[in-house]
């Protein structure tokens, strides 16, 4: 009798350790496949994000809203620059004969003083994606 109390135990032993080996082992091949599997890429942050956190301290999306340091953005896709009325620009952009379009954004975001001269805007984004972003949000508000 004693034979078989051992003989039973040493089963249930040798089972235990069997299925322990197997759980170790499909933990290690998930870990492994874990390791391996790229991250997924973070999603970047859409125009109106992007306007939010760069742009609207200084500038609104509404001509109704106080001004701000900046003049408002809303519609500025094809408006002239330097025009907003009750505005008060620098003395070169409020000279300048040129339509917002992207070009001229893009230039102007990437370095305001080298589209105009003597500007008091300091923002530059040297990001390309970025500027785009903000750009095709700003043309969504015209």
């Amino acid at each position: 009798m004693r034979t078989l109390n051992l003989t039973w135990m040493g089963r249930l032993l040798a089972m235990r350790a069997v299925v322990l080996g197997l759980c170790t082992a499909v933990m290690l091949v998930v870990r492994v496949a874990d390791a391996q599997m790229p991250l997924p890429a973070a999603k970047p942050p859409d125009g109106a994000t992007l306007f939010k956190q760069q742009c609207a301290v200084c500038h609104t999306l509404s001509s109704s809203e106080p001004m701000r340091q900046g003049p408002p953005l809303v519609k500025v896709v094809g408006r002239p620059a330097g025009k907003v009325e009750g505005f008060r620009y620098s003395e070169n952009l409020a000279k300048a004969d040129f339509a917002w379009d992207e070009t001229k954004l893009d230039a102007w975001l990437t370095n305001p003083q080298a589209v105009i001269p003597g500007v008091v805007m300091v923002y530059r984004q040297a990001k390309p994606e970025t500027r785009a972003a903000i750009i095709a949000f700003l043309k969504e508000q015209n």
